[in-house]
């Protein structure tokens, strides 16, 4: 019996994974089939609330935050190279996403394409960079910057959510204003509106505190409340079918608008760092489940298509989803079938049951998102704390970056954050350097010691530079160099094992401090030289100005080389020294 194509190529897929293809972690069994079948419930049951809040804190149609789960979902779950990794939309993404369209002053008749734009630069940006293989930029992006703003965007989910939640819509110039104008007005409250989000968030946080419904807290909050409002029918609660139609039916394709480029562009960078950057700790919280090791520029190939093909089925940006991955992961999931078990599940939800979401009040949605706020905020306290016990440099970038975003527009506070933790990288690079005494013992063994304030005449001393091989350090090394006045007959070995590049900063001083050094007598000897270093002095010239037998390369023996030049130096002062007077010797 033929087998149908369609069955045969699933099955026939584990040759393309032994050899490393783009879908590896496809392999299908039965046992994997049934256990990401259920976990792709769970997680598509669960984007439901989370996709339609996220939408509505973006302020654009929660049909949006509905279809953000599907094909964006289904395509980075094929091809990112965290296996479990769940893509999809983000409170950060959907409040950087909100602060785009604000900024590039989007009209009402600009939408929804203006959205969907957005979401394929997001995918463009995420591609380019991982076809450049540029996924240790997340790198640079400092643990104080990103506490700084993940706490940012919780407080601004909260206050961008104050009007739904009280029904009273405050005002003010900046988020600060808007959050002590609502406060202020009190009395202004609507009772009823206030009632139903309260007992959202004090509904949620009990189901949290049960093991049991703890994962299911989300769902099952928004299942009761939007029951009980409905059947109590209470007029003063605003639902969602007051500011959107939910279709039953899947995403249709729809073009994004490619005249928007150019005033969207640099705000979709910010939405994409912000995207990459929360993704970023996904691979190390959640290990591919075949032991192989996931790298972020193949996460970031694979957040792009997402983005790329989502674009053009009505999804707002998407980005790797801790709390999603969380759902999934802790539901079952155990293959790349997880993620697109949930974007299908969640389609079938939204054909079948789609128009029903139009009954939920927006109250309860916001009672939801001050719960999410208020949780992300309390898990940011530990690296608060973690900072504050490091450094007051990280005290202040994280400051920063988290009172700006009361001020400025969300997408340039990423922006900042990354500039702060570029500066701080810069700063500590500079300062990164590490000089200390070798001295050789009795046992021939060599001992660290504190740099001596001045080289000794006639002596041998041997010093080993460390630090980053950048150009802001030299002036720092030079300070911290023994001084050298009035220096006679010395030798000076530098090992510099393991120092592949040397700024051009490096070598110019490297030129002068040799010619200083020559200039009294005394001689430079350059130990444990790696290959790429020798090419380079032979390149510049400073071989023969140091001198070809002063340049020793590495050996596979750590300490060869440096036992050679100590042999070199004590033989040359042996000889130079029996040619002094007996008064210098």
């Amino acid at each position: 019996m033929t087998r149908p194509r369609g069955i045969a190529l699933g099955l026939n897929i584990q040759p393309a994974i032994a050899k490393g293809s783009m879908f590896k972690g496809l392999k299908l069994n039965s046992t994997i089939l049934r256990t990401d079948l259920v976990s792709g419930f769970a997680t598509g049951l669960f984007s439901i609330p989370e996709g339609m809040a996220y939408a509505q804190l973006a302020g654009v149609d929660p049909v949006y935050g509905l279809y953000s789960g599907v094909v964006a979902t289904i395509v980075s779950s094929l091809s990112t190279g965290s296996i479990l990794m769940i893509s999809t939309l983000t409170s950060a993404i959907a409040l950087s996403t909100a602060s785009v369209i604000r900024v590039a002053g989007i009209q009402d008749s600009q939408m929804p394409q203006a959205l969907f734009t957005i979401t394929f630069l997001v995918g463009a940006i995420m591609f380019a960079m991982g076809l450049l293989r540029l996924g240790m930029v997340v790198n640079f992006v400092s643990n104080a910057v990103m506490t700084g703003f993940v706490a940012a965007a919780s407080l601004l989910i909260i206050i961008g959510e104050m009007g739904d939640f009280s029904g009273y819509h405050p005002s003010g110039p900046n988020k600060l204003m808007e959050m002590l104008n609502w406060f202020a007005h009190i009395a202004q409250w609507e009772p009823v509106t206030t009632a139903v989000s309260l007992a959202t968030v004090a509904m949620m946080v009990a189901l949290k505190y049960i093991k049991q419904t703890e994962k299911l807290a989300a769902i099952i909050t928004l299942f009761v409340m939007t029951i009980i409002v409905n059947l109590l029918g209470l007029p003063q609660v605003e639902l969602v079918k007051s500011i959107a139609t939910i279709p039953n039916s899947l995403p249709m394709p729809m073009l994004p608008d490619f005249s928007l480029v150019p005033k969207l562009a640099l705000g979709s960078l910010s939405v994409a760092l912000v995207a990459l950057v929360q993704g970023a700790g996904i691979s190390t919280a959640y290990p591919n489940p075949d032991g192989s090791r996931a790298k972020q520029s193949r996460d970031f190939l694979g957040e792009g298509l997402g983005n790329l093909a989502g674009s053009f089925f009505q999804s707002m940006s998407t980005g790797g989803s801790l709390s999603r991955t969380g759902i999934s992961v802790g539901a079952g999931a155990a293959s790349r079938w997880g993620g697109i078990f949930a974007g299908l599940w969640l389609a079938l939800i939204v054909v079948l049951f789609g128009p029903l979401a139009e009954l939920v009040p927006l109250s309860v949605i916001a009672g939801m998102l001050f719960v999410i706020g208020a949780e992300l905020i309390l898990a940011r306290l530990p690296d608060a704390h973690l900072i504050v016990a490091t450094s007051w440099g990280s005290v202040a970038a994280g400051l920063v970056t988290f009172l700006s975003a009361l001020f400025i527009p969300l997408q340039w506070t990423i922006f900042l954050g990354a500039g702060l933790s570029l500066l701080l990288y810069v700063y500590a690079s500079s300062q990164n350097v590490q000089i200390r005494q070798l001295i050789r013992n009795d046992a021939g063994h060599y001992e660290e010691r504190d740099v001596p304030p001045a080289y000794p005449s006639h002596q041998v001393t041997a010093l080993t530079l460390g630090g980053h091989a950048f150009f802001a350090e030299v002036p720092l090394l030079q300070e911290r160099l023994p001084q050298k006045h009035d220096l006679e007959n010395a030798v000076i070995i530098f090992w510099v094992r393991g120092r592949e590049q040397v700024s051009s900063t490096g070598l110019k001083w490297l030129h002068r401090y040799t010619q200083e050094l020559q200039a009294g007598g005394n001689r430079l000897i350059l130990a444990g030289v790696p290959p790429l270093g020798m090419a380079l002095l032979e390149r510049t010239g400073l071989a023969d100005e140091v001198g070809r037998e002063n340049i020793i390369p590495a050996r596979p023996d750590i300490t060869a080389a440096l036992d050679e030049a100590w042999q070199k130096a004590t033989d040359y002062l042996s000889q130079s020294t029996g040619d002094l007077p007996d008064s210098k010797k």
